[in-house]
């Protein structure tokens, strides 16, 4: 496979065809709530953890594509952008300097557009270091602090007002009902039980109609709050708040979590400590599901690697709606014959989709995907996050999330590892888990009666 280079991602000096940036240092953020002071608009960018991270506002530059090169052809245009760009970086640090947040469509044969955006005002915070980047393409444009800090005022003198609950709002089903589901986990049961793959992960879809307008800036809040141990994100009307990274790259190492095995919280006994455990690392089913998660990653990983490293055993994460057997792994990326070390997007491009988000092998499991879900995954279940001009970025799966398609209407999506012992009630049960972050973060009230909506 070719992949970019970290240096032909680096814009050329001297040239000045397009963007231009600025990157200056700011002071220091209040601890406790670090760049949630910044989730203002319904229109920013975000990614988010543990107060960190990125959140983004505008659009100076932006590409779109659809089909099975989309990859390929992301990374050509990023690449020429930066190959006229001028840049003046003053810490030179991961997500500094520019920048461009990304979402792509989770299947190849996907209508749905893939895309980059360069945002025009970047705040960043990373282990205690506080930064703003100004972007434009205007080459008359002044490129200092103090313009940097009047755009930055600009986007912040609007803040989106938050939303309270409407009497109109209610949460209803997608494009299949909870039996249909349940029919389309048989069958992808009696596929896996003949042979064809060892795993399978079916979605589905909810929808939540709104009597106003989402107040997206308040919901994202509400989730970086609630989940602190998952990345928020926000890019272009997908948002929410996944526990999984695809991969990270910074200075040439690259981590990734993988997640596979799931147990709600909800219904779980008090007072018995080890539950979780038991339940989870105690489990054949869950612990099948997840070694074929993770030995799909590490496979594809190797080849772009010096040495790897991942726990022996997978360890519970625990998060307010559920628990997960979860796994860590870093890889040293090495260049390869031509002296090229991959890049962040490169290293998407090689691994999605994943076991965890598709099946084993992905050629069968996506092909059985089309058949038995009936619905456009969109860009649910695909890489979203962002990339740098050195290559570094961080990607994760558009999990626990939402598409905004109205201002009144947001589609949820939840999916399931479909394996030998699957069961449809129980994997039913565990969509509705899985859709508990963002139906919470709505200000809507959970399943109620049988069906499961309100």
């Amino acid at each position: 496979m070719s992949t970019p280079s970290l240096t032909a991602l680096t814009p050329a000096p001297g040239q000045s065809r397009g963007l231009r940036s600025i990157t200056m240092a700011r002071g220091d953020m209040d601890p406790r709530t670090g760049l949630l002071d910044y989730v203002v608009r319904n229109d920013a960018h975000t990614w988010i953890r543990r107060g960190g991270g990125l959140v983004a506002y505008g659009e100076t530059a932006r590409f779109t594509v659809t089909g099975p090169d989309r990859f390929t052809r992301a990374q050509e245009w990023w690449r020429s952008e930066l190959a006229g760009a001028e840049v003046e970086d003053h810490l030179g640090v991961p997500g500094s300097g520019l920048i461009a947040f990304g979402s792509f469509a989770f299947s190849k044969t996907s209508p749905h557009e893939s895309r980059l955006i360069v945002p025009r005002v970047v705040i960043g915070c990373s282990e205690g270091r506080t930064w703003l980047t100004y972007i434009t393409d205007d080459a008359e444009a002044e490129l200092t602090a103090e313009s940097a800090e009047a755009a930055l005022a600009a986007y912040l003198a609007e803040p989106a007002p938050d939303r309270v609950p409407d009497a109109a709002d209610r949460l209803g089903p997608g494009v299949l009902s909870e039996d249909q589901y349940k029919l389309a986990v048989a069958d992808g049961v009696q596929h896996v039980q003949a042979g064809e793959l060892s795993k399978l992960v079916l979605a589905r879809d909810v929808v939540a109609h709104l009597g106003g307008p989402v107040a997206t800036a308040q919901v994202l809040r509400e989730l970086a709050v609630r989940y602190e141990d998952c990345w928020t994100y926000a890019v272009d009307g997908l948002i929410g708040s996944t526990p999984e990274m695809l991969i990270k790259v910074e200075n040439n190492t690259a981590r990734a979590r993988v997640l596979a095995g799931t147990l709600d919280r909800k219904n779980a006994p008090q007072g018995d400590p080890d539950y979780p455990n038991r339940v989870l690392a105690g489990s054949d089913k869950q612990l099948h599901e997840h070694q074929i998660a993770i030995d799909s990653l590490t496979e594809t990983l190797q080849p772009f690697t010096s040495s790897m490293t991942s726990h022996s055993e997978p360890f519970v994460l625990q998060l307010p709606n559920v628990w997960h057997l979860a796994s860590d792994v870093t890889a040293e990326l090495v260049a390869d014959e031509r002296g090229e070390v991959p890049t962040s997007l490169a290293l998407v491009q090689a691994l999605h989709p994943t076991a965890a988000v598709c099946g084993t092998p992905t050629t069968v499991a996506g092909a059985l995907i089309r058949q038995l879900e009936h619905l456009q995954r969109g860009p649910y279940a695909g890489p979203v996050g962002w990339i740098d001009a050195g290559g570094n970025g961080e990607w994760g799966i558009a999990l626990r999330g939402a598409v905004v398609e109205t201002p009144t209407r947001v589609r949820l999506y939840a999916g399931c590892g479909i394996v030998e012992g699957s069961q449809p009630e129980a994997e039913l049960a565990e969509t509705w888990s899985k859709f508990r972050p963002m139906i919470e973060a709505l200000g809507l009230t959970g399943p109620s009666g049988s069906s499961g909506y309100q």
